[in-house]
């Protein structure tokens, strides 16, 4: 018996603990939105008149309303972060500002004047700050609340006073009733944590509501999307086709005239002079051999045989083992991705791999592939000295826009000293079934 007792306790604390790790988390987001509601939105809101008020009063809003306008926008994605950590995310709707829009210019002030998430804003902030003020507030009170009463502190007022006057709950006129706080306080703490989620995520989905991208931005953003990876497309193709174009007129297409004219030099010595023609028709020989084998490599740099044979798995393992590193692979994929992904992916990878051993300093390094969620994830990373940056240009930045041209991701964390984690997302849907194994080191 003595035993059952702290077993029931233990069980009852273990199911209490989503309480305490989801609630406390959730009251903390409600306190700030609850002030961030209270004190910046009408504020913000009092900005936002006066500098639409002053566009004809010697156009002193030109300049005014999109600086109140950037202040704005700082405040709603305060609260789109905190929205998603309640578990509503709520996408950034902001068109993109050209370069040559300043502060102070009529560029800047069409630009803002013509993003209907700039409206929205502005007609999220009275709301907004209503919402945000009972939820969040609420959300953080309740708890406290109870923590008040589970003190105790009903019960040293009271005994201050001759145990006459008012608790947290009722009016107090004896002990009994002091005592009846804490059980009251309890209660009000786990109902106020367990409310606190929904508190705060009903806040979330109303602010989402006002700053979530409309259809018609979502469609604009789209369509620029589709329109910078169209170009980036065209280019890489482009750049792709003069490569290929090159090789073919520095390598085979010199070796095969070589051929042409050794063979033809041959046919003229043939009768006076055959071991001349002998040495040239074996001269012949082994540049059709070196044409070959610049035949093959062209055909391995636009659709790798082993890509095609062993597929994506059995590709990369080939791939590491070319590199100067050692280098773990660990493959999780139930089946095939389609060929143009499968393409895609491989040579992401092989130009990742290409800058680790060309600008890493690394001993080290590693490549996993897995899909979840219809997505293909690729992540590669060494122990080299960091500091890569895709921002910079160079190989990071081509593998990002071929990622691009499949609406794939690329993100990468690289601190000075390392280490360097390159990741790729790529959406697909898996097909054939795999014949390689699934992990190993190369």
């Amino acid at each position: 018996m003595n035993r059952a007792l702290p077993d029931r306790l233990r069980q009852r604390l273990d199911a209490l603990a989503p309480l305490w790790r989801d609630g406390l988390p959730a009251m903390a987001r409600g306190l700030a939105v609850g002030l961030l509601a209270v004190t910046l939105n009408p504020v913000l809101f009092a900005l936002s008149v006066v500098s639409l008020a002053l566009i004809p009063a010697a156009g002193l809003g030109f300049a005014a309303f999109p600086i109140v306008t950037s202040v704005v926008r700082w405040r709603a994605n305060l609260s789109r972060r905190l929205a998603a950590r309640s578990g509503v995310p709520i996408p950034v709707p902001y068109r993109p500002v050209p370069a040559r829009a300043v502060y102070g210019t009529w560029e800047r002030f069409r630009q803002v004047v013509s993003d209907p998430a700039t409206w929205l804003d502005f007609a999220w902030l009275v709301p907004g700050a209503i919402a945000g003020t009972v939820c969040g507030l609420l959300a953080a009170c309740l708890p406290l609340y109870g923590v008040e009463g589970m003190l105790g502190i009903a019960i040293l007022l009271s005994a201050s006073i001759d145990w006459y006057g008012y608790g947290i709950f009722w009016p107090i006129d004896n002990p009994v009733e002091a005592l009846l706080t804490i059980p009251m306080g309890v209660l009000f703490l786990v109902v106020g944590l367990a409310g606190a989620r929904w508190l705060t995520w009903i806040e979330a989905t109303f602010t989402s509501y006002f700053l979530r991208p409309t259809p018609s931005s979502v469609l604009a953003q789209q369509v620029r999307h589709l329109t910078v990876t169209r170009a980036d497309a065209v280019d890489t193709q482009a750049a792709e086709l003069r490569r290929i174009e090159r090789d073919l007129h520095d390598g085979a297409q010199a070796r095969l005239v070589s051929l042409s004219m050794n063979i033809g030099m041959a046919e003229e010595l043939l009768r006076r002079d055959p071991e001349a023609a002998a040495a040239l028709l074996a001269e012949a020989r082994q540049s059709s051999g070196l044409a070959l084998a610049d035949l093959r490599g062209l055909v391995r740099g636009i659709h790798p045989p082993v890509l095609a044979e062993r597929g994506l798995d059995g590709a990369v393992r080939a791939l590491a083992l070319t590199v100067p590193l050692h280098i773990a692979v660990d493959v999780d994929l139930p089946a095939r991705p389609p060929a143009p992904i499968e393409s895609a992916a491989y040579f992401a990878v092989a130009e990742a791999l290409t800058n680790v051993a060309k600008h890493s300093g690394a001993s080290t390094a590693w490549v996993r592939l897995t899909h979840h969620d219809g997505r293909l994830a690729i992540q590669i990373g060494d122990n080299g000295r960091g500091g890569a940056n895709a921002e910079a240009g160079g190989g990071l930045r081509g593998i990002e826009r071929r990622l691009a041209a499949f609406d794939g991701i690329m993100s990468v964390s690289s601190p000075p000293g390392g280490p360097t984690v390159v990741t790729m997302e790529l959406p697909c849907a898996l097909s054939s079934p795999r014949t390689s194994p699934s992990s190993g080191t190369a």
